[in-house]
């Protein structure tokens, strides 16, 4: 290795024992946890070798409701919460007046603290022995059924937590966007009116392709973000996410550590293993794909 070589990995190796310590290591406890004989916390006993701790996670009907809501929560807001800040960003480029403003006022909600949005959420959509909520006044208003969306039916717990998500990641995507639309050559545009061509034929073939590297990056944090959700359903339902049914593969580990019926980190890091093979997966299902839609 010649003297330059050797000052490059001199200037790397911070950022390789970084790793090493805060990423590789802990990785690797985690997958020999996961497989070995399991400790109890609680009554100071051992339990299970080798795959049983994967066994009894897979078995295990909260975690297989956990796997319900995250995959709902991911198949929901992913798509919709790019497809909308898409849509707003393209608002957004096309107005001059207040176009700052505009800007920071969709932005707002990604700087403000999740649990304090997570508030206001619950004080809108939930029922009171004082007041139904101000959604279902709403609701009412054009004559709908009153509907209890902290406390009720599974379909309205999840429909306050994907319209929660989707409001808490959507101004980030817009700036992302906003920025990606700002950089595209306007060459293209010019060249496609002198030609003729519709606002819809333009969108689709001169300014999603010039995006599509954001595009396909939203998607992808997308989809490992909504993975990792826990604290948007702790903000709207409370910490026992089992008993309100919303529980997530996250609050699933966080439970089989610290909460209630914890002190099991062979089923923590089963579980946690498992969830990272399904992140790697669908991650490798989308570079897959990005490589015919997605132009550099």
């Amino acid at each position: 290795m010649n003297r330059h070589g050797m000052k490059a990995w001199l200037y790397l190796l911070p950022a390789l024992l970084f790793l090493s310590i805060f990423m590789i290591y802990p990785l690797i406890d985690v997958f020999v946890y996961s497989a070995e004989e399991g400790y109890n916390f609680a009554s100071q006993t051992y339990f299970g070798t080798g795959l049983y701790n994967y066994s009894y996670v897979l078995h295990d009907p909260y975690f297989l409701q956990a796997v319900k809501n995250t995959f709902l929560l991911v198949i929901i807001t992913v798509p919709l919460s790019t497809g909308l800040a898409l849509l707003i960003s393209l608002g957004l480029s096309s107005i001059r007046a207040l176009r700052d403003l505009y800007q920071t006022v969709f932005f707002l909600p990604y700087v403000t603290n999740t649990l304090a949005v997570g508030l206001v959420f619950m004080i809108l959509f939930q029922k009171t022995e004082y007041t139904d909520g101000l959604i279902n006044l709403l609701i009412g208003l054009f004559g709908g059924p009153s509907v209890d969306f902290i406390d009720g039916p599974y379909w309205a717990k999840m429909f306050v937590l994907c319209f929660y998500t989707i409001w808490v990641v959507m101004p980030f995507k817009i700036l992302i966007l906003t920025s990606a639309l700002a950089s595209v050559n306007q060459d293209y545009y010019k060249a496609a009116r002198v030609d003729g061509t519709s606002k819809l034929r333009t969108f689709t073939r001169i300014t999603l392709p010039m995006i599509s590297p954001m595009v396909f990056y939203l998607v992808i944090t997308g989809f490992i973000g909504a993975f990792k959700a826990y604290s948007d359903a702790v903000a709207l339902f409370g910490t026992d996410l089992n008993a309100a049914g919303m529980n997530t593969i996250v609050g699933y580990v966080y439970d089989m550590l610290y909460g209630d019926s914890g002190g099991f980190p062979s089923y923590a890091s089963a579980a946690a293993i498992i969830l990272f093979a399904i992140v790697l997966t669908i991650t490798c299902i989308n570079l897959l794909v990005s490589k015919k839609h997605v132009h550099y």
